[in-house]
Order: C-alpha cells, then sequence, then structure tokens
C-alpha cells in the first residue's frame, strides 16, 4: 500500500480536485492553460500548468514533481488525460491500469479489433473509413444505416449516422472536413486522425458503471440512456435500468467479459452497450467515470461516491466496492433542450436547488450566451438530476420538473 499521501492528477475537474482534497491528499495538479480556473489555483497543493497531453513536455516535469513531492500514484479521471496518467503511473511503477490498456479502450478501432481476435461476441461488423469507396465498399457489405466516428474522441464528436447510398457523399465531405483538426468544443485536446466504421446495432442503448480492484470487476449499476436518435447525443439516464432480471444479469455477465478481454485491472469504467438481436453490443468504454450527471445519480441512488473511490483506490484510502450493490432508491437525469440562440432569461434553479429530491441542478450558461444547435454532447447547457424510491418514479419526477420548474429563454435569430 502507498505510504505516501500525494498524488499527481492530471487534467481533472474541480469535483476532481475537492474529492481528493476531502480524502485528506496533498494534490499536485498537472491543468491546460485553456482549463485552468481560479478554484483549481486556489486548491491545489502545487500546479504545473502544461499541455498535458505532450509526452515529452509532461515527462521530465512529472519526474521533477515526483522528486520534490514524491506522490505515490498518478491520477486522471477525465478523457484527455487518461494515457499521460497511465504513462506516467508505468514510469513510476505505479499499479493501475496499463497504457496499453488504457490506448486499447480509447482507440475505438483497436478495442474492435480486440474483441474480434476473442471471438467478436461483444462487437459488431466494422472497418476504417480510408476514402469514399470504403464507405460504398462497408454498406453494400454490412448495409444501412451504419454509423462513422472518430477512432479517439469523446461526447459523441463527429458521430455520423450513413443513412443509404445516397448519403455517402454528404457523410464523407463532412470526414475529409473534419481529418487532421482539432475539436472544436469541450476539452479540445483530440486530434482527429482517422474515422471507424461499424454496422448500426438497433435497440436500445445503456451504460455500465463500475469499478475494477486489482482485477475484480464490481459491476456497481446498469443505466439506461434516452437519446436523439439524429446524432445520438444523450439526451438522459436513468437508474437501475428497468430491464428483466434475465437481461440485466446478461449485461452484468457482457460487461465482466469486456473489462476481462480488454485487460481492465483497476478504477472507475463507463461502457456503453447495445442491446440488439444477438444480445449485448459494446459501443464504446473509457477508463473514467461517465459524464452527464451520472456519478451524482450513483450517489442518490446508491450511496456510493466513483469519483471519491476513482481518486482513493490507488491510494489504498477506500475499501472495495461488493460486486452489484443493493440501491436504496433510483435517480433520473434530463437535459434541458432550449433552442438554439441567444439566452435572454433563466429561471427556477434556485427553486429546485431547494428541493430534497433534487440532487443537482447544473447550468453552463448565462443570459447572453449563445445556444447552438443539438450536434453532440459538449451542445447540452443544462441538466437537472433527482432522486425517487423507483425507477418510474424517477423518470417521472425528472421530466416533470424539467417541463415546468426550468426555464432557460432564448431570443431565436427570427425574433
Amino acid at each position: 500500500m502507498p505510504t505516501s499521501q500525494t498524488a499527481l492528477l492530471v487534467g481533472g475537474t474541480d469535483e476532481h480536485l475537492d474529492r481528493a482534497k476531502a480524502l485528506g491528499l496533498t494534490v499536485v495538479l498537472i491543468q491546460h492553460p485553456d482549463h485552468l480556473n481560479p478554484h483549481q489555483t486556489r486548491h491545489a497543493d502545487a500546479l504545473l500548468m502544461l499541455d498535458y497531453t505532450d509526452w515529452e513536455t509532461v515527462w521530465p516535469l512529472a519526474e521533477a514533481a515526483h522528486k520534490v513531492w514524491g506522490f505515490a500514484a498518478v491520477l486522471s479521471l477525465t478523457e484527455g488525460g487518461l494515457e499521460t496518467a497511465a504513462k506516467l503511473n508505468e514510469h513510476f511503477g505505479f499499479q493501475a491500469n496499463s497504457y496499453e490498456v488504457v490506448r486499447r479502450i480509447r482507440d475505438k478501432a483497436w478495442m474492435r479489433r480486440e474483441l474480434a481476435a476473442h471471438g467478436g461476441r461483444l462487437s459488431t461488423d466494422f472497418g476504417l473509413a480510408t476514402d469514399r469507396g470504403s464507405l460504398v465498399e462497408f454498406g453494400a457489405r454490412a448495409g444501412y444505416p451504419f454509423i462513422v466516428k472518430p477512432t479517439d474522441t469523446a461526447a459523441s464528436f463527429g458521430l455520423l449516422k450513413v443513412e443509404d447510398a445516397a448519403d455517402i457523399d454528404r457523410v464523407w465531405q463532412r470526414i475529409e472536413q473534419l481529418l487532421g483538426t482539432r475539436t472544436d468544443r469541450g476539452l479540445k485536446l483530440f486530434v482527429i486522425r482517422e474515422f471507424l466504421m461499424e454496422a448500426y446495432v438497433d435497440g436500445p442503448e445503456f451504460s455500465v458503471e463500475a469499478c475494477s480492484f486489482a482485477g475484480r470487476h464490481a459491476i456497481v449499476t446498469v443505466t439506461e440512456k434516452l437519446q436523439d436518435q439524429t446524432n445520438f447525443v444523450e439526451l438522459g439516464h436513468a437508474l437501475p435500468a428497468r430491464l428483466d432480471p434475465e437481461t440485466y444479469d446478461e449485461v452484468v455477465a457482457a460487461t465482466a467479459e469486456f473489462l476481462d478481454v480488454m485487460g481492465v485491472t483497476d478504477g472507475p469504467t463507463h461502457t456503453e452497450f447495445r442491446l440488439g438481436s444477438q444480445g449485448p453490443v459494446v459501443i464504446e468504454s473509457h477508463t473514467r467515470n461517465g459524464g452527464g450527471g451520472l456519478t451524482d445519480l450513483v450517489i442518490g441512488a446508491y450511496g456510493i461516491d466513483l469519483v471519491a473511490y476513482g481518486v482513493g483506490w490507488p491510494l489504498g484510502l477506500v475499501e472495495e466496492l461488493p460486486d452489484r450493490p443493493k440501491p436504496t432508491g433510483a435517480a433520473c437525469t434530463r437535459f434541458v433542450l432550449p433552442e438554439p440562440g441567444t439566452v435572454t432569461a433563466i429561471t427556477g434553479v434556485d427553486e429546485l436547488k431547494r428541493r430534497p429530491d433534487v440532487l443537482d441542478v447544473n447550468v453552463s450558461v448565462a443570459p447572453g450566451d449563445t445556444i447552438r444547435p443539438l450536434r453532440d454532447n459538449w451542445d447540452r447547457v443544462a441538466y437537472l438530476a433527482v432522486r425517487a424510491d423507483d425507477t418510474d418514479s424517477a423518470v417521472a419526477l425528472c421530466e416533470h420538473l424539467v417541463a415546468e420548474a426550468i426555464r432557460i429563454d432564448v431570443r431565436t435569430e427570427s425574433e
């Protein structure tokens, strides 16, 4: 067990930093200049401000930081920092998922190849989009519609649905526009280098929130998703998922199998499945907690703080979780989706925060800000999370409050 109570945190949000401090850790923070804020400068014990995706810059500074502060673990619970943290953990010999494991999961094409090498039971047909002809050939082989997406971005950025053969030109034109560019929102750290083609899996989508402890996978919950079916933006979550026991067990077993195949040993994971005619099919996975308020939902329904587990487990500050813990209730989140335009007023937030059944109200815009058309998860501007006795009640309450209790007024271009 580590003897030092100091950790190197790569990237991270205010929440990640606060959880680390609440556990009594001394935190050396590596933060990208574009994402540093006053809260982090106040609460980090030491700060290195640099592009943490640039390994040649990171590792010598991390070496120097280790000599000064003697940290015993490198942590990252944010997508852009996962690979750097994994490399640093290997460099210093700390117990964690290896860089190969983290990269294999982040690279969606590599993930598909690994599943195919193990029989492909949890996968779907796939290929790389190398030119317009590859799209034509894949459509002829896999059928329409099919999905095209960058191999290592997040939040549905650049995800395209090819409806039919007539849609090929539109999709290839968009691929050419995006190749070699960076994501233009969110972390803005990912360079788009290639696109993956996947056969479409027609069925509802779920995610599984889990945490691994030296190779043992504790499956915490299965979460159901509400999605936009044009660009697959996540519009809401509810947990525990309303699945019959047999299907729930099947998804849990598929998650454990997937994590074993990928080689995951430690820390939180967020794995997305679709339930198709062949059973559970992995859509993608991440060696971090799920976003969109999911960690708040898990706290509300199970009393388990998965962020604290992600921060505390590498330093021996938390006990292992049991597999499939029993919920004490249910929780739901729904995103508020105003029309595109300019925000003129926001009302209802303070009142909602005072309700005991509200877990969180998060609004990321203010009067004068612009609401963009919904293209990916980064276009979402507000969400509400609630708790109730069961999932049906949580969904009904959340949808009622989103419709009646919170309002974001927008001036559209036509006004």
